[in-house]
């Protein structure tokens, strides 16, 4: 059964081959794109079940054993993440067909879409270091293509800003696994955890891993390095601009919550408590961010860097709770977001404006799209029952465990901003005489509504439906805590 943790990278990185021999065909490359996501979600499916019921699935390729060979780790925390990553794919693969992408679905949209999901997926599942900047590369090379289709001005001046910090990163990130590698001799996880416990300068350890967040802030776009990313994400498409928020900030902190509960945990007390107050920091700039405008894209994009924050405490704290919390936020969060990015582009779409200013009246055309958008923001600001409320709930009570009271006063105050910045789109754009906006005329969008439905159903469920998933994020997170498991598992020892 080792074979299965490859299977969420060889069966995107099939389709996105196939589908480059169908560009010219719109039609079949749609049918196959819905046929290798939803084929995709299966095998995710499958994988989690087996993993949560009968624990870590390790694939030592070429049968070179571990650490002298490339390994795939396929645990609780991997799992879990590729199971939503693949939910997303598909809600984002039935809705493109509805988005006006045709010119761009002739110029490789579909392939570098799954090359992303490529990336994205081996990111989540090695447990090699050089190969997390691999899979890197990969999810980066892709988005640089995605992100340049359609070549506006604009989409050129942010495509090119999104590039350089990346490249930049990047180069860093290559730089401080070489660092890592000459002190511990090794870039396999399991066994960089069990050598740097024998260093005898810890001080080089502890500056290599503060390079190494340096690296995956930068990337998770965390408070002060965010600076790159609100119009990065708000240029290209909003299936685009969905993957993007959903995904790649999000390897950029699931990085952090890997390497910093396994490896880098000889120096919590200055590590740890710079996490705090780095997403106490993030939470308070990024939801000014989304207070401070009046186009809905750029709402949802800056809504991206306190959700971080949120994550990124969980990890400070390094508690249960925290973490427990941390996981539950992490995926509630992929999935709100994918379901905000596609809805305010079908508002800007029917609106014919992303201008918070411009709109009014609009729930008197769309009921259906407006009561969705306000059931986001609930889910987004953590109100109960919902998913939201589930993982800040825990990751408050983590804090308030370890006695820091003043980020737990400012998560609270933050979540009622972010629920002030959407419902800030809703009475501005949906309340209203039905006059407000003139006599526009009503769009098709019910092809555009059913992937949104579908995700913020499963958002209320994962709510909802706490007690049923619990128990697993509490496994995880008990697992994540104790990194002698991990390391006996991979080394076998």
């Amino acid at each position: 059964m080792s074979n299965l943790a490859i299977l969420p990278i060889i069966i995107p990185l099939i389709a996105a081959i196939v589908l480059i021999f169908f560009n010219k065909s719109v039609h079949i490359s749609r049918a196959l794109a819905k046929l290798f996501s939803i084929i995709s979600l299966g095998t995710a499916g499958y994988i989690t079940w087996y993993v949560l019921e009968h624990g870590s699935v390790i694939l030592e390729t070429g049968d070179w054993i571990a650490p002298y060979g490339i390994v795939l780790v396929m645990d609780g925390l991997a799992a879990i993440l590729v199971l939503t990553t693949n939910v997303i794919t598909t809600a984002c693969a039935f809705y493109a067909p509805h988005a006006g992408l045709e010119k761009r679905e002739r110029f490789y949209f579909y392939p570098f879409f799954f090359f992303l999901i490529t990336g994205v997926s081996g990111a989540f599942i090695t447990g090699d270091l050089f190969n997390l900047f691999v899979f890197f590369e990969v999810l980066l090379m892709a988005s640089y293509g995605l992100i340049v289709l359609g070549g506006g001005k604009v989409q050129l001046r942010e495509s090119l800003k999104y590039l350089l910090i990346n490249l930049f990163s990047s180069m860093l990130f290559v730089t401080t696994v070489a660092f890592l590698y000459a002190v511990v001799g090794t870039v396999n996880m399991a066994q960089i955890a069990e050598r740097v416990q024998e260093v005898e300068q810890q001080g080089i350890i502890t500056t290599i891993g503060i390079l190494l967040f340096f690296v995956f802030a930068t990337k998770a776009a965390l408070f002060p390095l965010y600076y790159w990313l609100p119009k990065s994400y708000i240029v290209p498409n909003p299936v685009i601009s969905a993957l993007f928020g959903a995904l790649l900030t999000k390897v950029g902190i699931y990085s952090i919550l890997r390497v910093f509960s396994l490896i880098f945990v000889h120096r919590t007390d200055l590590t740890h408590e710079m996490f705090i107050w780095i997403a106490g920091l993030s939470m308070i700039f990024g939801v000014i961010g989304a207070l401070s405008t009046s186009n809905i894209k750029l709402i949802i994009a800056y809504n991206i860097i306190p959700a971080i924050g949120f994550i990124l405490l969980g990890i400070g704290v390094l508690n249960e709770s925290g973490i427990s919390g941390s996981i539950y936020y992490l995926v509630n969060d992929m999935i709100i977001k994918t379901a905000l990015f596609l809805l305010v582009g079908i508002i800007s779409y029917v609106a014919g404006t992303s201008d918070l200013r411009k709109m009014g009246g609009l729930i008197h055309y769309y009921p259906s799209l407006g009561w969705l958008l306000f059931l986001s923001a609930a889910v987004l600001a953590g109100l109960p029952p919902f998913s939201g409320f589930i993982g800040k709930l825990l990751l408050l009570k983590g804090a308030f465990e370890q006695g820091e009271i003043a980020i737990v006063i400012i998560g609270l105050l933050t979540s009622l901003l972010i629920l002030y910045s959407i419902v800030k789109i809703f009475i501005n754009g949906f309340w209203g005489d039905k006059e407000t906006m003139g006599n526009i005329e009503k769009k098709p969008i019910k092809g555009l509504l059913t992937p949104v439905a579908a995700l913020l159903a499963l958002a209320v469920l994962l709510g909802v439906g706490a007690e049923l998933f619990y128990p697993s994020i509490e496994s995880i997170a008990a697992y994540l805590l104790d990194p002698e498991i991990y390391i006996d598992s991979v080394l076998k020892e």
